[in-house]
C-alpha cells in the first residue's frame, strides 16, 4: 500500500495560504511558517503529519499528497478544515 509523509500549513483563507506560499517560494522556511501560522495542532511539529497511507486523509488532501512531486509546495488546497499548503516529504507508490 502506498505510504507518504507530508507537512502542511492550515489557514482559514485561500488568500492567506497564497501569501504564505509566496513567502516559501521566496526562501522562507516551511516549518517556521507552519509553527507561526497553522491552525492545526501539527504546527507544533512544523506542520509535520508523519507517515500515512492512501485514504487516511480527507479526499482533497489525499489526492494532492499521492500525486504531487515530492519537495514541491502545493496549494492552496481547500478541505472542510480550511486551506492547506502541502509539502510531500516522502512517498513510496
Amino acid at each position: 500500500m502506498a505510504q507518504a509523509s507530508a507537512s502542511h500549513i492550515l489557514v482559514s483563507s485561500a488568500e492567506r495560504a497564497q501569501e504564505l506560499k509566496t513567502e516559501i517560494e521566496n526562501g522562507a522556511d516551511f516549518a517556521q511558517l507552519a509553527q507561526a501560522n497553522s491552525s492545526c495542532p501539527s504546527s507544533r511539529q512544523g506542520g509535520a503529519l508523519g507517515s500515512f497511507g492512501r485514504g487516511q486523509m480527507v479526499p482533497e488532501f489525499d489526492a494532492v499528497v499521492f500525486s504531487a512531486p515530492v519537495g514541491v509546495v502545493q496549494g492552496p488546497v481547500q478541505t472542510q478544515f480550511g486551506y492547506h499548503l502541502v509539502l510531500v516529504t516522502e512517498r513510496n507508490d
